[in-house]
C-alpha cells in the first residue's frame, strides 16, 4: 500500500478528522443505509454461531471484543446477545460516550471502553474468545494490519475466533480520499493475511443486501500455525470475491486439529466488492 499512502500520519488523521464530522447514529455508523443493519447483523449472527457453543473445538461465549466499533450497533445487536462481556475499541469518543447511552441497560455488561486507533491497540493476551472487525481493515496501512492480526492472536482464549468482515475491491486498491481509507482486492487481502502468518480456509456469501449495494461476500479462513503448546487455539480471518485460491477453501477445519500444537484458524466475511 505504500504507493496508496504515502504519508501515514495524514492518513491516519484525515479519518480521524472525518469520524469525528460523523453524527453519532446508526445511519451515521454505515455511511447512510441505517437500512440494512438487521440484514447485517442476522447473517454475521448465523455465520457465527456456527463455531459458538460447549463441545469439543467450539468457541466460548465469555468475552468479546468489538473493533472500530463505533457507537456499539454490533455490540449490542450481535455480541451482547451471545457474550457474556464484550469490550468496545474505536478512534472516536464521541461514538463511545454515545454507546454507553445507546447499549441500555446491557451496557452493564461492557467491560472496557477503548478510545484508539487500532493501529496502537494492544488487546489484552488471553482474554477473548472472538475479536470481531468489521468496516474497518481499511483504515490500516498493510504493515499495521499485519501488526494487529499478530496482536490479535495472542489475545485469544483457547479456541477464540477473529472475524474480518468488510470490503473487497475487484482488483488492486481503491483509495477513498473522503474518510481516508483503502479498499483491497482478494489477493492482497490473502497476502497480508499471510504474513501475519495465516492462510485462508472457507468463505461464505452474505444475502439479502439491497441491489443498488453491492454483492457481499462472507468467508472463513482458518490457517495452520504450530507452536509448542499444547492446546489449540483458532483463529477467524480473510475474504474472498467468490473464487478460493486454492484448494484450502473446501477442506474441512478438522483437518487442522492436530496434537499438541498450537493451531490457529482465521475466520472472514467479506462484504462489497466493487467494480
Amino acid at each position: 500500500m505504500g504507493d496508496i499512502v504515502e504519508d501515514e500520519a495524514s492518513f491516519y488523521s484525515n479519518a480521524q478528522d472525518y469520524w469525528k464530522d460523523i453524527p453519532p447514529t446508526v445511519d451515521g455508523m454505515l455511511g447512510g443505509y441505517g437500512s440494512i443493519s438487521s440484514i447485517d447483523i442476522n447473517g454475521s449472527k448465523a455465520f457465527l454461531q456456527k463455531f459458538l457453543g460447549d463441545g469439543e473445538g467450539k468457541t466460548g461465549s465469555g468475552c468479546a471484543l468489538d473493533c472500530g466499533a463505533g457507537i456499539g450497533r454490533i455490540t449490542k445487536r450481535l455480541l451482547l446477545p451471545l457474550f457474556k462481556t464484550v469490550d468496545l475499541v474505536d478512534v472516536t469518543q464521541e461514538f463511545l460516550d454515545k454507546a454507553k447511552t445507546y447499549l441500555g441497560d446491557d451496557g452493564k455488561r461492557v467491560g472496557n471502553y477503548f478510545c484508539c486507533g487500532l493501529q496502537d491497540f494492544v488487546p489484552e493476551s488471553g482474554r477473548y474468545d472472538v475479536i470481531w472487525i468489521q468496516w474497518v481493515i481499511g483504515h490500516l496501512t498493510d504493515d499495521h494490519l499485519i501488526d494487529f492480526l499478530r496482536r490479535c492472536q495472542k489475545a485469544l482464549r483457547p479456541n477464540g475466533l477473529i472475524v474480518i468482515k468488510d470490503n473487497v475491491s475487484y482488483e488492486g486498491v481503491i483509495p477513498d480520499e473522503e474518510d481516508s481509507s483503502v479498499c483491497r482486492d482478494l489477493n492482497i487481502v490473502c497476502s497480508l493475511v499471510s504474513k501475519a502468518g495465516l492462510r485462508i480456509v472457507h468463505q461464505e456469501q452474505q444475502k439479502n443486501f439491497p441491489k443498488e449495494l453491492y454483492q457481499r461476500w462472507v468467508m472463513i479462513t482458518p490457517a495452520i500455525k504450530c507452536f509448542c503448546i499444547t492446546h489449540k487455539r483458532h483463529f477467524l480471518c480473510g475474504t474472498f470475491s467468490g473464487r478460493p485460491p486454492d484448494a484450502a477453501a473446501s477442506l474441512s477445519p478438522e483437518r487442522f486439529y492436530l496434537t499438541d500444537v498450537f493451531s490457529v484458524r482465521i475466520c472472514c466475511f467479506y462484504i462489497t466488492e466493487y467494480f
